[in-house]
């Protein structure tokens, strides 16, 4: 077994969807674990604070190239990852081993006509809102003593199937945009092979998120993780 680090840059990220046309990122063994990096905010970095941008975030949106932007989805993904003997009918296994933020900072969006409540919340509306890592909390709105407890996850683990330019945004029987908040760290997750190597693509961390994304965001953060395959 061995151990990986995939770092987010622009050749090593994609952007909106799964496909698989994309070349892949690394290929690991059944049983290898990988450190990978993963950013969010493409859409709205122009419009961040400092502490939510990075100068691989700033580069990564500004000269990720179009054989990258892969559907039309708004989900910035890291991957794919090409796992060695995988095939279509397999099943791959990834454990989620280490979950954490990767800056002090998160946003939360509202688009007007999307949510639960679309009638009482008809403006858009964004929202950058600090994360104290040290207490692993985040006090929303801010002054207001209310302390919401951090509980990093990924939304979105999927793979490739045969289709192309297959939108970020709808789950499927691949994986893609769960949304699960209960996939933290120590979790497994198995997702269907469509494609020989899988090609699994994960993102869209949030820092934490209720039982659903109510106007369609949670705590969008970017976020680090260890993950095992097999």
């Amino acid at each position: 077994m061995s151990h990986h680090i995939l770092k987010a840059t622009p050749k090593t990220v994609h952007l909106g969807g799964f496909s698989p046309e994309l070349e892949p990122d690394l290929i690991v063994n059944s049983g290898d674990t990988i450190d990978i990096e993963t950013y969010t905010g493409f859409y709205v970095y122009d419009q961040a604070p400092p502490e939510f941008l990075t100068p691989e975030l700033i580069t990564i949106c500004q000269h990720l190239s179009s054989e990258r932007k892969v559907g039309p989805g708004p989900h910035l993904l890291t991957g794919p990852i090409y796992l060695r003997d995988a095939k279509p009918g397999d099943v791959l296994e990834v454990k989620l081993d280490k979950i954490s933020p990767r800056l002090p900072m998160g946003f939360n969006a509202i688009r007007s006509g999307w949510g639960a409540l679309p009638q009482e919340f008809t403006e858009s509306r964004l929202r950058f809102i600090p994360l104290d890592l040290e207490k692993q909390e985040a006090e929303f709105p801010l002054n207001s003593n209310i302390h919401i407890p951090l509980q990093p996850f990924f939304g979105i683990l999927g793979v490739a199937t045969p289709e192309t330019n297959r939108s970020s945004v709808p789950p499927g029987n691949y994986g893609g945009n769960i949304d699960n908040r209960y996939l933290q760290a120590g979790s497994r997750v198995f997702l269907p092979v469509f494609v020989p190597g899988a090609l699994f693509s994960i993102g869209d961390g949030h820092s934490a998120q209720g039982d659903g994304e109510v106007n369609v965001t949670a705590i969008e953060t970017s976020m680090n993780g260890r993950d095992d395959t097999a």
